[in-house]
């Protein structure tokens, strides 16, 4: 070991250009964010073989004093903060001031800037040797100019884990999408190896913000996307953007894009809690994807947690899982057919409704109309245990107000015999086609069914496609959470308590959140430091495996706040037995029957998808069916 000493000034830069800058879309992040936080609207980027030979990015923000233009290339220089209480509320994309020091460290770096207001402009220059600048006249239009060459030049060893030009370039490219999602009233060009590859106008309207999401996320995501507007005035916490429908996910988490307060990140809670809201309707092993955007006030998220900045730690973790699992569950809830999202009726220019309760955030008055017809309803359904083909299935017309306990249904043989008895008729239920008024339904009347699976039926704008067996799944699976939710969770004693060793951190949060726990039908009791023992769970639990249950359960408070992994559990359950008390197929409806299953349909949640996340219905409107025959062409 040598002696104790400092470090050259170029030696610690590089130093931290092993933080900051990776490869050259890291160096692209880092001069756009610099150009947003000085106010730029416009930004030209041009690339070189991938961005290792040259990175030129121009915006028209306010620029660079001359005096200031060599202590920008200084590190730990910047304008955006100046005291520690400013990092308490930062609310620009940088400010470290290690950036321009780091890249000028590993690169031939040129800053043109010429301030606004003032006639002359200049150049500082700098590569990466001595760290030593130079200023000198120029030639520039307000705003600046940094002009990146041969990065990692003098770091030889870095620039070997560079990858192809292709490929650098597509890490680059990503940052311009992140970027330009995350600021609409900025217009960015992109051009690489002298050839345009993105031109993308400021957005100002809804309309031009969804062209430019397309332009980035496929106009196929736009297509099948509701639009999200939440806020909780109670806490601060807005949510607008863009989710995909169930029906449009993906095999890999690569269309997911979430800012908080302007900037991307990823986030292992936010994470969290939006596979929670899409739990109940996503297929098995398929992501959904997003474009969303979480507005909160600055001091409630600490962004210094990491020199890249792509992570932030929120102060109140359990309260942002909670409002953004509450509004995109509510959102997915609100999609079915015939009833507008609150997204759709802010389109529509209907008025929004402040909704009290527990989640604090707001819904239009539609949301707030469906829940009274909802809870007005019973979840009853009568569903013969025998479904033989030929035999009526009894659907209701009017739902009964006799609710039946899930207790009572696991020690029935027959339990959706129970769930509801027909009284009356609804008027058009039974209405023919050929007979229908203006009032059509969203799903139309049924008009035949094929081979015993599908339910053909003719609304207003063409067909409609319906499988028997997954929408009828999703209405049993709907009443019975319903049902589940209204009454006191039941729970009974083992015969033999389970002891559990735990960590004394683990046992503590046990007993801290015994009230939770006594909710949701466990009775847990401290035995010791690093043990507990249960010895009551809920009666739909008795045979699962109670104790990695509890274990998972404390993993989640501890990490996020909060738990849905029993809610999910009976879910599952729930789950099973509306599958197996669903229509089968080669099962015979007759036509009432078939129009009071559309008809529930519409007043379900989330019917559009199965219980598995696989679609319910298809429509075919008359321009598409045109098309199949060629007629008008």
């Amino acid at each position: 070991m040598q002696r104790i000493h400092l470090l050259s000034p170029r030696l610690a830069n590089q130093i931290a250009a092993g933080e900051v800058v990776e490869r050259p879309a890291s160096v692209v992040k880092e001069l756009l964010e610099n150009s947003l936080d000085a106010g730029a609207t416009k930004l030209d980027i041009d690339i070189e073989q991938g961005g290792i030979k040259l990175i030129r990015i121009r915006d028209n923000g306010q620029g660079i004093e001359k005096e200031d233009l060599p202590l920008s290339l200084s590190r730990h220089a910047t304008s955006k903060i100046i005291e520690l209480a400013d990092l308490e509320a930062v609310g620009s994309l940088g400010f470290r001031g290690e950036a321009l020091a780091s890249i000028s460290s590993v690169s031939r770096l040129t800053l043109t800037s010429r301030r606004e207001g003032s006639e002359a402009a200049w150049a500082v220059r700098t590569e990466g040797r001595d760290m030593s600048t130079e200023v000198t006249p120029s030639s520039h239009p307000q705003g600046t100019t940094v002009e990146m060459r041969d990065l990692f030049f003098n770091t030889p060893a870095r620039r070997k884990f560079m990858r192809t030009e292709n490929t650098e370039f597509k890490h680059l490219d990503e940052v311009i999408k992140r970027l330009s999602l995350s600021r609409f009233d900025v217009t960015f060009s992109l051009s690489h190896n002298g050839r345009v590859i993105r031109q993308l106008k400021k957005a100002q309207g809804l309309r031009e913000q969804e062209r430019r999401v397309a332009a980035i996320c496929g106009s196929a995501f736009i297509d099948q996307s509701i639009k999200v507007e939440m806020q909780a005035e109670s806490s601060g916490l807005s949510l607008r953007g863009w989710i995909s429908l169930p029906t449009f996910s993906r095999s890999q988490a690569d269309l997911q894009y979430f800012f908080v307060n302007g900037r991307m990140i990823k986030d292992r809670l936010v994470t969290h809690a939006l596979r929670q809201a899409y739990s109940d309707v996503l297929f098995n092993g398929r992501h959904p994807a997003y474009v969303l955007y979480l507005e909160l006030d600055p001091a409630l998220v600490d962004v210094n947690v990491h020199p890249t900045k792509h992570e932030v730690r929120f102060r109140e973790n359990r309260l942002v899982h909670d409002f953004l699992f509450r509004a995109i569950h509510r959102v997915i809830a609100e999609e079915r057919p015939g009833f507008a999202s609150s997204s759709k009726a802010d389109e529509e220019g209907e008025a929004a409704s402040q909704v009290s309760g527990a989640s604090g955030f707001e819904l239009n008055a539609a949301t707030q109309i469906n829940q009274q017809v909802i809870e007005q309803q019973d979840i009853g359904l009568n569903v013969p245990n025998a479904q033989m083909p030929g035999q009526a299935l009894n659907y209701p017309n009017q739902y009964s107000t006799n609710n039946v306990s899930v207790g009572q249904m696991r020690e029935q043989s027959n339990v959706y015999n129970q769930l509801g008895r027909g009284q009356g008729a609804v008027s058009a239920t039974n209405m023919p086609p050929e007979t229908a008024n203006e009032q059509t339904p969203p799903l139309g009347f049924a008009i035949a069914q094929l081979h015993g699976v599908y339910i053909l039926s003719q609304n207003a704008q063409g067909l409609v496609v319906v499988d028997m067996h997954a929408a009828h799944e999703r209405i049993v699976y709907e009443r019975l959470k319903t049902s589940y939710a209204g009454e006191k969770v039941q729970s009974q004693p083992l015969l033999v308590p389970v002891s559990m060793a735990l960590s004394s951190l683990e046992v503590d949060c046990a007993e801290e959140h015994h009230e939770l726990f006594d909710q949701l039908g466990f009775e847990l009791a401290r035995m010791g430091d690093e043990t507990i023992v249960i010895r009551q769970v809920p009666v739909m639990l008795a045979k699962s495996d109670v104790e990695q249950l509890v274990r998972d359960v404390l993993s989640d408070i501890l990490s996020l706040g909060n738990s849905r992994r029993i809610e999910e559990s009976v879910n599952e359950l729930l789950g099973t037995m509306a599958c197996h008390g669903s229509v089968r197929a080669n099962r015979q409806l007759t036509i009432p029957e078939m129009n009071q299953l559309l008809r529930d349909m519409e007043t379900t949640e989330r019917s559009g998808q199965c219980n598995h996340g696989r679609p319910t219905w298809s429509a075919l409107d008359m321009n598409d069916l045109d098309k199949l025959f060629m007629r008008g062409q």
